[in-house]
C-alpha cells in the first residue's frame, strides 16, 4: 500500500470540509458518550473494577518511545503481513466484539460492511447479535475469522466451529478469559446486560445443537432459549486437555485469545495451537491485571517465530501499532474505536476510523525511517528514561 497517509491527508484537506465524525479518540468516545445512553456506552466503553487494567493498558505505550531513522527512502512502502500462508492487506485486524446492535441496529453487519470495503479482517465474535452466516454472506470474498466463546455443552462449541469452517471462515480464535463474566461496576450499576434482552445471541438461536436442546424452538418461546443461554455461556471447567477436541473439529489454524502468561503461551504451543493473541479483554475482566504490552514484550522474548503472536487492548492511535509491531506482535486488533464510529455513523463511522488508524500507522512508519513491517523490531523503541542516551 503506497502513500496510504498521505492520501487520506490529501483527501480529507482537498474536501475542504470537516470529517464526519471526530478524528481523535478522546472526542470520538465523548461524542459516542453523548449520543448512547448510559447502559451501552458503558458496556462498551467500561471496564472490570476500578478499570485499572484498562488504564495499565494505554499507560504501557506511553512508556515507550519511538528513536526514528533518517534517510531511509521510504517512498513506497508496504504494511500487508502474512497470517497462516494468506496476505492481508492490513496489520489491524477488526478485535471480536459481541452485541454490535447496542451500538447500531445492524451491528455486526454494519461493521462487517466496512470490513468488506476494506479488505481488512473481521473476527465474527460468538457473541454477535447477528448469526456467523449472515456476518459471512455480508463479508463475501473479504478475508474472515471466527471467535468462539466455549459452551458448557461442548457440542454446541464443535457445532459453532463447524458452521464458520462450512461458512468461508478462515482461522477460528478460542477466547480463554471469559468463562465467567467479569465484575463490572458500571454494568451492575445500570443493570445492563443486553443478552437478557435477545441481543447478542443470534449464534445460538440458529445453531441446530442449541435449538435440540429446547422443548421449543427461540421464535415459539424466546425467553426459555434465553434462559438456556444463561446456563450454558463459558465453561469454567475448560482445560487444556479440552483443546484436543476442538483441535479435532476443524482443519482450520487455531489461535487462543486471552494469553498473558509466557508459560501459557509455551503450553499454547505445545497443545498444538496454530497461535496467540495476547490480550487482557481490553481490561473488561480481571481488574489489576499487566498490561497487555508489557505481556507481549515478556512472550515474544520466548516465543518470536516460533508461532504468529497478535495483541489487542489499548491501541488508540498509529504510533501504537507501530510500537506493539515493533515489540515483536505480527499483528494487532482493535476494539473500541471501531465501535464508537460504529455509534456515530454506522458503516462509514467504521470505515473512517479504520481509514484513520491505517493512515497514521503508515505515516509513523514512514516518519520513522521503515517502509515495511518486516523491518520493525525492539531496536527501534526505547523505554522510559532511556531516551536521554539518544
Amino acid at each position: 500500500m503506497r502513500n496510504f497517509g498521505n492520501s487520506i491527508q490529501l483527501q480529507v484537506y482537498s474536501a475542504g470540509k470537516k470529517s464526519e465524525i471526530p478524528v481523535r479518540f478522546e472526542d470520538l468516545e465523548k461524542l459516542a458518550h453523548d449520543q448512547l445512553e448510559e447502559g451501552p456506552f458503558y458496556y462498551i466503553a467500561g471496564g472490570a473494577g476500578s478499570e485499572r487494567s484498562m488504564n495499565e493498558n494505554r499507560l504501557a505505550f506511553d512508556k515507550w518511545k519511538i528513536v526514528p531513522r533518517m534517510l531511509r527512502n521510504v517512498a513506497e512502502r508496504d504494511i500487508s503481513i502474512n497470517l497462516f500462508g494468506k496476505t492481508y492487506h492490513s496489520p489491524i485486524l477488526f478485535a471480536p466484539i459481541g452485541v454490535q446492535s447496542i451500538a447500531h441496529p445492524e451491528g455486526e453487519l454494519e461493521a462487517a460492511r466496512a470490513a468488506a470495503e476494506l479488505n481488512i479482517p473481521y473476527i465474527t465474535s460468538t457473541a454477535s447479535t447477528y448469526s456467523l452466516e449472515k456476518v459471512s454472506t455480508v463479508l463475501g470474498n473479504s478475508p474472515k475469522w471466527y471467535q468462539l466463546y466455549c459452551s458448557s455443552d461442548m457440542e454446541i462449541a464443535a457445532s459453532m466451529i463447524k458452521r464458520a469452517e462450512a461458512n468461508g471462515y478462515e482461522a477460528i480464535v478460542i477466547t480463554l478469559d471469559t468463562s465467567i463474566m467479569g465484575w463490572r461496576e458500571k454494568d451492575i450499576e445500570n443493570a445492563y446486560l443486553p443478552f437478557l434482552q435477545g441481543q447478542g445471541i443470534g449464534n445460538y438461536l440458529e445453531d441446530p445443537v442449541f435449538r435440540s436442546r429446547l422443548n421449543k424452538s427461540p421464535e415459539e418461546d424466546p425467553q426459555s432459549a434465553i434462559l438456556l443461554w444463561t446456563r450454558l455461556f463459558g465453561n469454567p471447567a475448560l482445560t487444556w486437555e479440552d483443546l484436543a477436541f476442538l483441535r479435532n473439529q476443524t482443519k482450520l489454524p487455531i489461535l487462543l485469545k486471552g494469553i498473558l502468561h509466557k508459560d501459557d503461551a509455551m503450553l499454547a504451543l505445545e497443545y498444538g495451537m496454530d497461535g496467540i493473541i495476547v490480550s487482557n479483554h481490553g481490561g473488561r475482566q480481571v481488574d489489576g491485571t499487566i498490561s497487555t504490552l508489557d505481556a507481549l514484550e515478556s512472550i515474544c522474548s520466548e516465543l518470536k517465530g516460533k508461532l504468529p503472536i497478535l495483541m489487542d487492548s489499548g491501541i488508540r492511535r498509529g504510533s501504537d501499532v507501530y510500537k506493539a509491531l515493533a515489540i515483536g506482535a505480527d499483528a494487532v486488533l482493535i476494539g473500541r474505536p471501531y465501535m464508537y464510529g460504529l455509534a456515530l455513523a454506522g458503516k462509514n463511522g467504521v470505515v473512517q476510523v479504520m481509514k484513520n488508524m491505517l493512515a497514521d500507522f503508515d505515516l509513523t512508519m514512514a516518519l520513522s525511517g521503515q517502509k515495511s513491517i518486516s523491518e520493525l523490531k525492539p531496536s527501534l523503541l526505547v523505554k522510559e528514561n532511556l531516551s536521554k542516551h539518544f
